[in-house]
């Protein structure tokens, strides 16, 4: 038929055909705005009947039309899974309060890196991304700037970079490289690291000489860190401070049993130490939790590949004369004397059982024990089972929780009392977890 006429005016096809579209838009626009309408009217009338549904169940509908959700006040039914309230720490941003002199330390090798930064990544984001206190890595090696970069790649808190020369990785004055060769060689298959000499330098060291190296001989407290481990509760509180306030100077997670081969004349050597330095000791003291009544080791220790620590301990005239002693006693070389059971010895002669912490609340993990809390409140900021963890089921855990101070007359009439020592012949086969995994 063609294009129509109107009033004598004959428009183009172009026109005709805009006019036609818009008619069209025009009629899709009024359709939708008419079912979006009756969409909203059902709505209304659905949440109308849900609410009328709760309030014939005992629940309050009187401010059914507030159906806006506000995290920060949201209460019982309002609560949307997956939201968590707006009070939340936030570990973006720096702790408030003050730091004392501290620094988490790590004695470590250029091949451990990886197993470094998995360390420090999972303590950063559980505690130091919030605290920044910086890192002193030791090596007996020079740094590889490849370390240094994967180091450097995560975590954005201070790190110091330590070499350690002869003065510090060695051997005890009373052994030689002869000696300690054979004795490697007898003990290599009596016990892990048997036949390792770095590992007794690295025993030594740990002992008696790691708080006098020039990048710590200036601080005030110190929180060992290693390759390997793992954190797994968020600390929204500084272990430091806490334990400055409170006067405690050694904290701990884990406290296992030595094995007995390891430390076969440890015992005999602190004894006669005690006999000659009675001026030394405190009149209390927690001895007892590693002496039994027989006056012998019971092979309790804190596991120090984790402890934070008062460093006025190890600088003490006490421990500084029981480490020297032990130094020229030749048990780090030609036994298996680890760090661990002399810092556990030394803190419980030398220090009362309110000296001493174990923060059940840092949910840790060393290969071959761990450590997570069972109680509620503690757990709800870790990422760990309890039903996994060696501290409930450890005896010498169990022990912290009930011995109290000794006097140090009782202490020393048991210990004049015992005869027995640890002979190096002796073919004991108390070996606990701790020798099975290291320690």
């Amino acid at each position: 038929m063609g294009i129509p006429q109107l009033g004598g005016y004959k428009p183009t096809a172009r026109i005709y055909k805009l006019g036609l579209l818009l008619a069209a838009a025009l009629t899709v626009c009024a359709t939708l705005w008419m079912l979006s309408s009756s969409l909203s009217s059902v709505s209304s009338s659905l949440v109308s009947g849900i609410n009328g549904i709760k309030g014939s169940k005992g629940h309050n509908n009187n401010n059914h039309h507030h159906n806006s959700f506000n995290p920060a006040t949201a209460k019982g039914d309002n609560l949307l899974v997956g939201r968590l309230p707006a009070a939340r720490v936030s570990y973006d941003q720096p702790a408030e309060g003050e730091r004392v002199n501290a620094a988490i330390i790590a004695l470590v090798r250029n091949s451990e890196l990886d197993g470094l930064r998995k360390s420090i990544r999972m303590f950063e984001d559980r505690f130091n991304r919030r605290f920044k206190y910086p890192y002193v890595l030791l090596n007996d090696q020079n740094f590889t700037q490849e370390f240094r970069d994967g180091i450097a790649a995560i975590t954005k808190n201070e790190v110091r970079y330590g070499v350690l020369d002869s003065d510090y990785w060695g051997y005890s004055p009373s052994v030689t490289p002869e000696g300690t060769e054979k004795k490697l060689e007898e003990n290599k298959n009596r016990y892990l690291y048997g036949g390792s000499l770095s590992y007794r330098f690295m025993c030594r060291f740990q002992s008696g000489l790691f708080y006098k190296h020039p990048l710590v001989r200036d601080l005030d407290w110190y929180w060992r860190l290693e390759p390997d481990v793992e954190y797994f509760c968020d600390l929204d509180y500084d272990p430091f401070v806490f334990m400055r306030d409170r006067g405690i100077k050694y904290g701990f997670t884990i406290a296992p049993r030595e094995g007995r081969r390891t430390v076969e004349t440890l015992w005999y050597h602190t004894r006669e130490w005690i006999k000659n330095n009675t001026d030394l000791l405190p009149e209390r003291s927690l001895v007892n939790w590693v002496m039994g009544t027989d006056g012998h080791y019971n092979l309790c220790h804190f596991w120090s590949n984790f402890e934070i620590v008062d460093m006025s301990l190890y600088r003490s005239a006490a421990y500084e004369s029981y480490f020297q002693y032990l130094d020229n006693s030749q048990g780090f070389f030609y036994e298996r004397w680890g760090d661990a059971p002399i810092h556990s010895i030394a803190a419980t002669l030398l220090l009362e059982k309110g000296q001493v912490h174990w923060f059940e609340d840092i949910g840790y993990k060393h290969p071959g024990n761990m450590h997570c809390p069972r109680d509620p409140g503690m757990l709800a900021k870790c990422i760990c089972d309890p039903g996994k963890a060696y501290t409930y089921r450890s005896a010498c855990q169990a022990r912290f929780a009930k011995v109290n101070n000794m006097a140090k007359e009782r202490m020393l009439e048991i210990i004049n009392n015992s005869e027995r020592e640890y002979h190096p012949s002796e073919k004991s086969e108390d070996v606990d977890q701790a020798a099975k995994h290291g320690s």
